[in-house]
């Protein structure tokens, strides 16, 4: 059964009072007493289930056991002509998905309408990636600054050679400290999401540049308050994220030639370019601390698109 057509998005509460209204209420003190769900979430809940059934009632749909298939994939349908996000629509398609099959529970509804609801994918824009020229561009500056033996000079080229080394998190980096590193194996023991831990190999660039600053930096900067943490901040604490996020991000600007602004772009080369190298796809895996082989998986698009932008530049009858 289609409904109606009309502005999907803008039929408030009121259109949705009656007969629906009840069924809403009801599902709100579901999610936040049985589901321990916000407040504010369960109002996200009402605005979505409102748009659906104010849609629904103008349509000439009166009842919830008469909201069927054709009447969601029509309600999703309008929403995304109207210009709504991707990451919209998947959430209105979740709640519905939610609200239903708590309704069939409760006997509300007879059969699920939304069991085979299919909302739009989000956008998954492939990340950013540093060429390897423009790495060796950006460790020489580091270099050249840590030459003066600056302690914050001397820290900031350690810690970008470490993230892009091991593929750290920023705050995975933020927490490590002086024991997790094995300068003679040169690996460094990471707590990762989860509080799963990992060990994950650098090399020997890495390895000078932090030697370099537990020599020479680090006790420049140490105080009674360092305690064990390895990367420190001007006044002798533990670095935060923003710090190191700030450094990295103030290095990437520098290059001039870069869509990448943040540290996780280091995390991505990383990843990239150990793909790139013939690195196993599971051994990325373990490196970067990803629980899912997926999530490991995109930087497998991102370096075939490189091959593909590498291939039309380079091949004659490309």
């Amino acid at each position: 059964m289609a409904a109606g057509t009309g502005d999907a998005g803008s039929h408030g509460a009121a259109a949705a009072e009656h007969p629906f209204q009840q069924a809403v209420d009801e599902f709100g003190r579901y999610i936040t007493a049985e589901r321990g769900r916000s407040k504010h979430t369960a109002r996200a809940y009402a605005t979505d289930l409102h748009s659906l059934f104010g849609y629904a009632a103008v349509g000439g749909v009166a009842r919830l056991p008469d909201i069927d298939l054709s009447v969601l994939r029509s309600w999703l349908g309008e929403l995304s002509s109207s210009g709504l996000a991707r990451s919209t629509l998947a959430r209105r398609a979740a709640t519905v998905r939610t609200f239903m099959s708590w309704a069939l529970r409760e006997g509300l509804i007879e059969v699920d309408p939304s069991i085979r609801l299919k909302a739009p994918k989000k956008n998954s824009p492939l990340p950013h990636v540093l060429h390897q020229q423009q790495m060796s561009r950006m460790f020489g500056s580091l270099a050249d600054a840590a030459e003066s033996g600056e302690p914050l000079a001397v820290r900031n080229r350690a810690l970008v050679e470490l993230l892009y080394a091991t593929g750290l998190r920023v705050g995975e980096m933020a927490g490590l400290d002086i024991d997790d590193v094995d300068p003679e194996r040169r690996t460094v023991r990471v707590l990762g999401k989860g509080d799963k831990e990992r060990t994950v190999p650098f090399g020997v660039p890495a390895a000078v540049a932090m030697d370099d600053w537990l020599r020479r930096g680090r006790p420049a900067l140490s105080t009674s308050n360092s305690g064990a943490a390895i990367f420190l901040g001007k006044r002798g604490r533990r670095i935060d994220q923003r710090q190191a996020r700030d450094v990295v991000e103030r290095h990437l600007s520098a290059l001039g030639d870069t869509a990448a602004t943040s540290p996780h772009a280091l995390r991505h080369s990383t990843a990239t370019h150990l793909l790139d190298g013939g690195a196993d796809l599971r051994a990325v895996q373990e490196i970067l601390g990803h629980n899912s082989l997926a999530t490991t998986q995109i930087y497998t698009h991102v370096s075939v698109e490189r091959l593909r932008q590498s291939y039309q530049q380079a091949h004659p009858r490309a």
